[in-house]
């Protein structure tokens, strides 16, 4: 279905049409609305200025004028690189959201810059005069030109390969430290423009359905629960960024990663991690998720020290924590469960069925790992998986066990997997939603 899907987007002649109108559409909203931030901000008698002594010794370099100007030439070629309707509109929706998420930061928590530009004469004076135009040092965190960049870098590597692929990195580390040597902004617009630039990118994926039109309120209380667990660690972690300042600043990632957490468990569900078909994260899932991703790893491996490797269960099928390497023979192929973590198999049958860590998978997830545990299991032995093996991936397991035959009902089913593999942790509520994907009725 999805291979059919991607060759009938191929098969589109390019929206030119449709990428000039967006352009014609964008490009007057940019500057207008970065106008009017400008011009509010001007208003206030006196603005907040958030700058690290360390900035000082930041050197005025004209030069990097071109690079930051740059961008406005890779702002409007963006549109026409598109290849298909879809990935235009995701693309221009990802711009709009840049141009919304900083001018009502720029509204809501105007900052100004305090450094004195040196005077600059010829051709660099002249684009500095220029910029000054329409560009007052109001709008500062989140630099939107690293909104920007990060939305524009995408879709650029996107389509260049090889040495022009290396051309394209090194000219956007200039574009981006030009916001620096141009004396435009201040150190801390910096990663809050990354950050918003992710979020842009996360909100409108290439392909597949935005997350955010993946919200379905639940009414499991325990996954409620684990979304206020999420939503105080963010709130906690947000009182020393807030008060401390400085390098607590760097907290607001870990704070930006546990919300969106806390929003799969309350509604987003696994949209969130935005798994791909090849068994990894979404680029920025992966940035934005890093703090996250990067404890609920370290976590998988400490649980599964003592059992790293996936043992047997029945008919060719092992069970086993989330492979970070090739499988171990005589694995061929790999059924993960896991929403959260990539899955790095090269070179196997895949097949992703993504649930959320600590809570009952649904019915209908567990029916669908149990069917491609019995459709890949014709190319050899495989691995059904999640994070640590003990429970997405268990349950799995013992849903294919009853739906094939190979136990009379859930709970011989879990007595097989557990003799197995002890350390599963499986519930009554597994075993009820076992029954139902299974079909079993007793």
């Amino acid at each position: 279905m999805a291979t059919l899907a991607a060759t009938r987007l191929a098969a589109q002649p390019r929206p030119w049409r449709r990428a000039l109108l967006w352009l014609v559409l964008l490009g007057p909203f940019f500057f207008a609305s970065y106008g009017f931030a400008n011009w509010m901000a001007s208003r206030h008698a006196e603005l907040p200025v958030m700058a690290f002594a360390w900035e000082t010794r930041i050197p005025f370099v004209p030069w990097t004028i071109v690079p930051y100007w740059s961008i406005d030439l890779f702002y409007a070629i963006s549109f026409f690189l598109c290849r298909h309707r879809l990935e235009l509109d995701r693309h221009a929706l990802r711009l709009l959201s840049a141009q919304l998420i900083a001018v009502a930061c720029f509204l809501l928590w105007p900052l100004r810059f305090s450094f004195e530009r040196p005077e600059i004469s010829g051709v660099f004076g002249w684009l500095f005069d220029v910029l000054l135009g329409f560009d007052k040092p109001f709008n500062q965190a989140p630099s939107l030109h690293i909104v920007l960049l990060i939305v524009l870098w995408v879709k650029f590597a996107q389509y260049l390969h090889g040495a022009w692929r290396l051309l394209l990195h090194v000219w956007a580390v200039l574009i981006g430290v030009s916001v620096l040597t141009t004396f435009q902004h201040h150190f801390i617009d910096i990663p809050t423009g990354l950050l918003a630039g992710w979020v842009c990118v996360w909100l409108w994926p290439e392909q597949g359905t935005p997350p955010l039109r993946a919200w379905h309120a639940v009414r499991d209380a325990r996954r409620w629960r684990l979304a206020a667990l999420y939503l105080l660690g963010a709130a906690l972690l947000l009182v020393p960024a807030v008060l401390l300042r400085g390098v607590a600043l760097w907290l607001l990632w870990p704070v930006v990663s546990l919300l969106l957490v806390a929003l799969a468990y309350a509604g987003l569900g696994t949209a969130v991690f935005q798994k791909r078909a090849d068994g990894r994260l979404g680029m920025a899932a992966r940035w934005l998720l890093a703090p996250y991703l990067g404890a609920a790893w370290v976590n998988s491996r400490l649980w599964t020290r003592r059992v790293p490797q996936p043992v047997p269960v029945m008919d060719g099928v092992w069970l086993g924590r989330m492979p970070c390497a090739a499988l171990p023979a005589p694995l061929v192929a790999t059924v993960d469960t896991c929403a959260e973590l990539s899955c790095r198999a090269p070179g196997t049958e895949y097949a992703s069925v993504p649930m959320l860590d600590l809570v009952v998978p649904a019915a209908g997830q567990l029916r669908e790992a149990a069917e491609a545990i019995e459709r890949l299991r014709v190319q050899g032995p495989l691995l059904v998986c999640c994070a640590l093996g003990y429970s997405r991936s268990a349950a799995s397991v013992a849903t294919w066990l009853v739906r094939s035959g190979r136990a009379a009902d859930a709970d011989a089913a879990v007595a097989i997997v557990r003799a197995a593999r002890p350390g599963i942790v499986l519930g009554m509520a597994h075993l009820r939603a076992i029954r139902v994907a299974a079909g079993d009725h007793r």
